[in-house]
């Protein structure tokens, strides 16, 4: 009979466990929703977000939009402490208060715009940047009323303003309260045209609803990001209403320029020189 002639206390290969073997390469990486491909998250971060194989523009949240835009990523975040009063005491499948406070809880911000003011290429700027994962983006009192008094800021200190709109359209958390934003935002925009002042409206994926019914298409420059889908209703409800495919490209911002309804597609990595020279060309030189 064979007998061994010894025992391995150890095995000479080891496995490690599944569960974390996912834990060191989660988050590290993401795939492109353009061309398929999987880019190395560092990759991502040094190209603005923007695949380098595509071009396709990911997602961006408010702060990490204001980084980009305001010199050296320095700017001040004012009427934070806004917050919604749930005028309807609305229930779906939660209440909208527990809805708000789970919101804030998740994203750290009180509301879906954060509304701030800083430099691009040394000229102040007031601007107003939504975050989609705020229940969609959505616009209720608070975003009207931020955008107003981001609008008297401009009227009361000569500046300039930039709305970078991504929603899903009106809360209907909040019914006609956030209907009326539309109008309200609308006739605050006619007094900063009036006093000479630019709006440049900046539509990233996806701009839609009473947003791009109201402020979102009113600037003096109405600038789409490539591939960003802009429009009123979405492209399967509209082709489910009229019964008929619908264009190519129907709704992306490409297509809307060609049928005049933005002024300019300008790509992740242009668009700080381009707002510095359409402010320029509005106001003429940063004073020094």
């Amino acid at each position: 009979m064979l007998m061994s002639w010894w025992t391995r206390k150890t095995p000479s290969v080891t496995t490690e466990p599944e569960d974390e073997r996912k834990l060191k390469t989660e988050g590290l990486w993401e795939k492109c929703d353009g061309c398929g491909q999987i880019i190395w998250k560092k990759d991502l971060e040094e190209s603005l977000s923007v695949c380098t194989q595509c071009g396709f523009h990911f997602k961006l949240n408010a702060e990490e939009r204001l980084n980009l835009l305001f010199d050296d990523g320095q700017w001040q975040e004012i009427d934070a402490t806004l917050r919604s009063t749930d005028p309807l005491h609305f229930v779906d499948s939660k209440p909208y208060a527990d809805r708000m406070v789970s919101m804030a809880k998740s994203t750290g911000h009180r509301d879906s715009i954060i509304s701030a003011v800083g430099k691009i290429k040394g000229r102040r700027v007031q601007c107003c940047a939504f975050n989609m994962k705020f229940i969609g983006g959505s616009m209720g009192a608070v975003v009207g009323e931020k955008i107003v008094r981001a609008i008297e800021r401009c009227l009361a200190e000569r500046t300039p303003l930039l709305i970078i709109s991504a929603s899903g359209g009106a809360r209907m958390q909040e019914g006609a309260v956030s209907l009326m934003q539309m109008a309200r935002t609308s006739a605050a925009l006619m007094k900063l045209d009036e006093a000479g002042l630019p709006f440049i409206s900046l539509l990233t994926d996806p701009t839609t609803g009473g947003v791009t019914a109201s402020f979102a298409m009113l600037g003096d420059l109405n600038i789409g990001e490539p591939g960003a889908l802009i429009g009123f209703a979405g492209p399967r409800v509209i082709e489910q209403t009229i019964r008929q495919k619908l264009p190519a490209g129907f709704q992306r911002s490409e297509f809307l320029v060609e049928k005049g309804f933005l002024d300019a597609v300008v790509k992740r990595s242009e668009l700080r020189d381009f707002l510095a020279n359409a402010f320029h060309f509005f106001l003429g030189p940063v004073a020094q």
